[in-house]
This record gives structure tokens, sequence and C-alpha cells, in this order.
């Protein structure tokens, strides 16, 4: 094989539970092989993609002072807009060319764990732009029911509980966010030492699920 997996999920979402051993099998091979791969038949629409693809555009083609009303650096929560150079995840290297938003498990500021001062407990920060709340406070809760999906699969295939993922990620610290790389000659004077991409990506998450905006290769396409 010389391009990663492509596996089929539907039998997941299937009233029985006749094909969610092979699911399990390709997932498991997929994991120990490649340690990525690619899933189709998922219950994250075209429709959806195009939707957050064109809020994302929106945000941030704004001005930079409008995105920094919520600055993911005044955020004790890390949520909110992370501004060109902001992040340098090795310190050897110039700082990234690129500007992100990032959220979470919206807690709202009187939850016990917020108050206890947990880390990456909080409510999450949005732009002022038309449907974004809702539109992504949705996505967060349906990609994080997938991931469930997913990891409920890999308890089949590990031979273990069926729920024993579900308990332990109730209230999850799991993190969407949006990316932009702009050009690098488009970069202010603050950010022009900054490197055109990050480093190798170092993934310190259950489940990393990445969706290359624009991307036209017919791997993507075939994914959806």
């Amino acid at each position: 094989m010389t391009q990663l997996p492509i596996i089929d999920i539907a039998p997941l979402y299937a009233s029985g539970e006749d094909g969610w051993h092979a699911v399990a099998q390709e997932i498991d091979a997929a994991c120990r092989d490649w340690g990525f791969f690619y899933i189709r038949n998922h219950p994250i629409s075209a429709v959806r993609i195009a939707q957050l693809k064109d809020r994302a555009e929106t945000f941030f083609g704004l001005p930079t002072e409008e995105k920094l009303a919520i600055d993911i650096t005044r955020s004790q929560h890390h949520r909110g807009y992370g501004a060109i150079a902001t992040e340098q995840l090795d310190p050897s290297k110039p700082s990234d060319l690129k500007e992100t938003f990032d959220m979470g498990f919206h807690m709202p500021a009187d939850h016990p764990d917020v108050l206890a001062g947990k880390p990456l407990r909080g409510p999450n920060r949005h732009p002022a732009i038309e449907g974004w709340e809702v539109l992504f406070e949705q996505h967060y809760q349906d990609m994080h029911a997938l991931s469930c999906t997913l990891l409920r699969a890999i308890t089949v295939a590990l031979g273990i509980e069926r729920d024993f993922f579900d308990t332990r990620f109730i209230e999850p610290i799991s993190v969407f966010r949006m990316i932009h790389y702009p050009p690098r000659q488009t970069a202010t004077a603050a950010s022009s030492r900054a490197r055109a991409r990050i480093p190798t990506m170092a993934a310190s998450r259950c489940c990393t699920r990445i969706r290359p905006a624009g991307c036209k290769c017919r791997t993507c396409a075939a994914n959806g």
C-alpha cells in the first residue's frame, strides 16, 4: 500500500453489529502500520464543511484589530484568536506564520471546574459573526460524537469494554482549531521573520482529525 488507508465507517452507524469487527480490524491495522487513516461515510456533511469554510474565510479576512477582540493570549482557558507569529512550537526556529481560532467544550464561568481554575476549562469566545456561535458549537458536539464512535470501534479492536472511552470523555478537553496560513508576501512587519509552516506535527490528543481546506486531491475528494 502506497497511500493512507480509506476506511468506510458506515457499518458503525448501521442498526446491526455485523460490520463493527471488520471496521475495527481496519482501524487497528491502520493505527499500527500508519498512525493515520481517512474515513468515509461519516455523518459530517459536505454542506457543513462548506459552511465552516465560508465562516473561516470571513473571520480570517477581518482586520486584525477585530480578530484581536477575542485574543487568545488574554484568555485563561486557551480560547479565541491566535495572531500570526503568536506561537513558536520550536524555540530554535522563527515563530510560526499562521493564525488560528481555538475553541473547546464550553463551560460557563460559574461551572465548578471553571471556578476551581482547572486548566483548559472555561467558556468559548466567538467572533461577532452572524450564525458563527451556533454553527461552531454544534460542529464541536458533532465531531465529539464522531470521535466517540471511532473510539468505540477501537475498543472492539482492543477487546475491552465498549463504553471504556465513553466514561472518560465526558466534558472533554478536546480542542477544535482552525488554521489559516497566509501567503508569506502578505505578512506584516511583526511577522516577517515567521516561518511559512509549523514543524513536524506532534499530536498529543487521543484522536486528531485534520481537514485541509481547499485540498482537491482525489483522496480528499473521495472522503468528503
